[in-house]
């Protein structure tokens, strides 16, 4: 029979898992009566876990916000997909806390973990391998992050300091629509309507949340667009910043077959490109570079009919490529 120390672990893990519980259903699951149920709440209320007591005829008890963490009881695998996701946020950079303190929650898991299961985790991680490198991009700050959280969820507005990637720094007021995590970084998109000699336009803009210092929600409220996208709008903003080259292509094949090799964070697709009586399937790709050396193998991995509208600087990559490919299959 399990001690009462057990019991109230499992009390205290039956409350973790959510909703209201009655002391019938309680009493049951720990073998006990009404009366043990309420002592041993009491107990856990002695060591600051915040239980509250819910009144009416499906009352009970339930876990309510605390000023500090209480002790958290996981199940092994939970307990593997904790750790899991903190090695994959580090590997990916998708972490919004720093590296310290990701490496000491997983610490604290790991040493708490039965031998057994930390010999399945320590095989696993052993075998695992990434095909992306590490991320290297600075983590937002966590409180930046929260409250530009805040301000898409309530639609108010928000202040911040942010530093561009030429390392000038303006004071900006955004309307965010939403936050975004996209290629190992985080985003918000929103309308930029700003302050200050380096306000906005009203125009929608996309930042860096790691270039983003002293954000504080402002008084007011605002409409966000209908249907907005915020996803959507992260990776068409990469798709049409303004880089040295501007890229057209007609191809033949479908989107899929396109989006396969230029995603959507690297073209912008508008189908019905036919052109001089060609026949149907043409699709026109127009896209912004900074260099055109990348794109040759590229067009040529998507095995698709295609022509270069723009620049002529790419038909010459192009063909250079192509006498290099077939100089290549000659050799003996």
């Amino acid at each position: 029979m399990p001690k009462p120390a057990g019991r109230l672990l499992t009390l205290l893990e039956l409350l973790q898992s959510g909703g209201t519980r009655t002391v019938a259903e309680l009493a049951e699951r720990l073998g006990v009566d009404g009366r043990t149920v309420r002592r041993y709440v009491g107990q856990l209320i002695d060591l600051d876990v915040p239980v509250e007591s819910v009144r009416g005829r499906y009352g009970g008890y339930r876990l309510g916000p605390g000023y500090r963490l209480p002790p958290l009881m996981l199940s092994d695998d939970e307990a593997l997909a904790v750790l899991l996701g903190l090695v994959a946020g580090r590997r990916t950079g998708l972490v919004t806390a720093g590296h310290t303190a990701s490496e000491t929650a997983s610490a604290k898991i790991r040493r708490v973990l039965p031998r057994r299961v930390a010999r399945r985790l320590d095989v696993l991680l052993d075998s695992l391998a990434f095909t992306d490198r590490p991320g290297e991009s600075a983590t937002p700050d966590v409180d930046v992050l929260l409250t530009i959280a805040d301000a898409v969820s309530h639609r108010r507005p928000v202040a911040m300091r942010y530093t561009g990637g030429d390392g000038r720094r303006s004071e900006r007021t955004l309307h965010a629509y939403g936050i975004v995590a996209h290629a190992g970084r985080w985003y918000v998109t929103g309308k930029d309507v700003g302050s200050g000699e380096d306000a906005g336009s009203g125009e929608d803009r996309t930042f860096r949340l790691d270039r983003i210092a002293d954000a504080r929600t402002l008084p007011g409220s605002f409409e966000p667009p209908a249907d907005v996208d915020a996803a959507q709008r992260v990776v068409t903003g990469f798709a049409t910043a303004e880089y040295r080259y501007e890229v057209i292509l007609r191809i033949h094949g479908t989107v899929e077959q396109i989006r396969a090799r230029l995603p959507a964070s690297v073209a912008t697709l508008e189908e019905g490109a036919d052109k001089d009586g060609e026949g149907e399937g043409w699709v026109r790709a127009r896209l912004r570079v900074e260099r055109l050396d990348w794109l040759p193998p590229v067009l040529a991995s998507l095995n698709r009919p295609f022509a270069i509208e723009h620049p002529d600087e790419l038909r010459d990559l192009v063909a250079a490529f192509a006498e290099r490919l077939t100089s290549y299959a000659r050799h003996p």
